[in-house]
């Protein structure tokens, strides 16, 4: 971790992920030790994360003194059942230094050697009940809750009408499936909504949620519920619009979807010849986004899920958090079972998702290209948030993605748009900055740069990334493009005129490894310098080397 990143973290404060402790205020080691113990043990109970000693609460650095982090973990290890392995760094901050103690989640449950447990919530550690873990237990021994039989179910709790809605679904969607032909019974059977046990029929969790009648779905599963709530600009503070659905998934989809496109206003983009309309909240973002909740939520839990419409954004919140193994960080790439499988392939079989996967990076997609700011996930233990905003922040960059994809033939790959994205709105970064911002491996942010360079739409400046003058003059925003290059070489050009103050001469390679460059970013830059008379060229070939020029020494000096 490098320091400006600690620094942004600081400021970020405590988190899911992040706690601070003082070291300068603690009594003893013991202390110390204690303190790390139950802050670890939550993070592995939860989603891991990092406990930073020598920072106070406030995040002020008040650093570290005489540490044995070797000491530090095995005591960790020691008092840890079963025996936690946790991984260390030592960061060298101006105020002190710091140690960050990293622990990661592998799905066990983890307990203090003296018999108690932990679990982060949000910003504190709070005590991790045995029933909470027997919740755990069972859905971890059950993953495909969905798939579960309902023994109390039968035929009578279906409503005849879903299913030929689901047939007509079928139809309109998948033209060449003959499944919509055969009977209701096989048709129910083929997709596993119905199960026979001990010779009568049983809807699984999934068949109620989806053929469901509504007394039905209220009387054997009454916390499959979806509350929509409408905000007005006036009162943010209090709803105007209630609707309460116990209904099958797909109602619930359709009304819910009614009710925002009813309010839906339109944008235009001009792109050339024609217009793109692009909506407040694109109706494939949010039925995606609705979806993953009604597929990944924990319906063993008694909440329900929320949808908060407001003029300016949505709020999904949906029981449950994250599925194991997904963090923030890998949301997007990660390739889980979805909680209730079930669930996600009878969408998937109905083409409203395109996979059983999560679908996240359909979000991302259509939120980047439409110019929309990064849908924002809020993790808690029990819940995940999904926030969608509804401004275009940047026309001009829509009209870029478009005009490019055209001009391809073809769509950006979802890090390349994120790539373009991140350095639109942060010019110049590192490759490993941009693989972090774009929730990725360094290897698949380095391969989608190296496409981005090739279709000349970004180039390197020293180490860093930019956007190139192509996609700057796309964008209207030649400027800033200018404006990156010309602090590049004025940066460069100072640092080899310090060095030249110090040293009698400097060639081609040192310039490269002083400033980041290539060779022949480094031939450039000389170019630029000796054009305007800073540096001066001795020698030839393998001998040749640069001063500066002492008209320029002199100049200096008698100013």
């Amino acid at each position: 971790m490098t320091i400006p990143e600690l620094q942004r973290l600081l400021a970020g404060g405590e988190s899911q992920t992040v706690e601070f402790k003082t070291w300068i205020h603690t009594k003893s080691p013991r202390e110390r030790v204690q303190l790390a113990v139950k802050e670890l043990v939550a993070f592995a109970n939860a989603q891991g994360g990092t406990l930073f000693f020598g920072v106070e609460d406030d995040g002020k650095v008040t650093g570290c003194t005489h540490y044995d982090c070797q000491a530090l973990i095995e005591a960790i290890y020691d008092r840890t059942l079963p025996p936690l392995f946790t991984d260390y760094e030592i960061l060298h901050h101006p105020d002190g230094d710091i140690l960050a103690i990293h622990v990661s989640s592998d799905g066990t449950t983890y307990a203090t050697t003296d018999g108690r447990c932990f679990k982060r919530l949000g910003k504190n550690s709070k005590p991790f009940y045995p029933s909470e873990m027997s919740h755990l237990y069972s859905i971890r021994q059950t993953p495909d809750f969905s798939s579960r039989i309902i023994v109390e179910s039968s035929l009578e709790d279906i409503d005849s009408s879903q299913i030929a809605a689901l047939k007509e679904k079928i139809r309109v969607r998948v033209p060449e499936s003959t499944l919509p032909d055969t009977d209701d019974i096989p048709f129910l059977k083929d997709l596993e909504l119905i199960r026979q046990e001990a010779g009568k029929f049983r809807l699984t969790v999934a068949g109620l949620l989806f053929v469901g009648k509504e007394t039905s779905l209220q009387q054997l599963l009454p916390q499959a519920e979806v509350i929509y709530l409408h905000y007005s600009k006036s009162n943010p503070d209090e709803y105007d619009a209630r609707m309460d659905m116990k209904l099958p998934i797909l109602t619930i989809l359709d009304r819910i979807s009614h009710r925002i496109q009813m309010e839906n206003r339109i944008t235009n983009v001009q792109i050339g010849l024609f217009r793109l309309e692009i909506e407040d909240f694109p109706l494939r973002v949010v039925q995606e986004a609705l979806l993953n909740a009604l597929a990944h939520r924990d319906y063993q839990s008694l909440s329900s899920i929320y949808v908060r419409h407001y003029p300016d954004r949505i709020v999904i919140e949906s029981p449950g958090g994250l599925p194991e193994g997904v963090t923030l960080q890998n949301i997007i790439t990660h390739a889980s079972t979805p909680r209730n499988k079930l669930i996600a392939e009878t969408l998937q079989r109905l083409k409203y998702v395109q996979r059983t996967g999560q679908g996240v990076d359909i979000i991302y997609r259509d939120s980047l290209s439409y110019g929309k700011p990064y849908p924002e996930y809020h993790i808690s233990a029990d819940e995940v948030a999904l926030t969608l905003y509804s401004k275009m922040e940047s026309p001009a960059f829509v009209h870029f993605i478009v005009s490019e994809q055209e001009a391809m033939q073809q769509t950006f790959p979802l890090a390349d748009l994120m790539t373009l994205r991140y350095l639109k709105d942060h010019p110049k970064q590192r490759i490993s900055k941009i693989a972090y911002n774009i929730k990725n491996s360094v290897e698949t942010a380095q391969k989608s740069c190296n496409r981005l360079r090739k279709e000349g739409l970004i180039e390197l400046s020293g180490k860093s990334y930019i956007l190139s003058a192509k996609s700057w003059d796309a964008m209207k925003d030649s400027m800033q493009y200018t404006r990156d290059k010309s602090i590049s070489y004025i940066k460069s050009r100072e640092m080899i005129s310090d060095y030249l103050a110090s040293h009698r001469w400097i060639t081609n390679s040192q310039i490269q490894e002083l400033c980041g460059f290539t060779k022949q970013q480094a031939r450039v830059l000389l170019d630029k310098m000796r054009a305007e008379r800073i540096l001066l060229l001795e020698g030839k070939g393998r001998a040749s080397h640069y001063i500066l020029n002492p008209a320029r020494k002199n100049s200096k000096k008698t100013q």
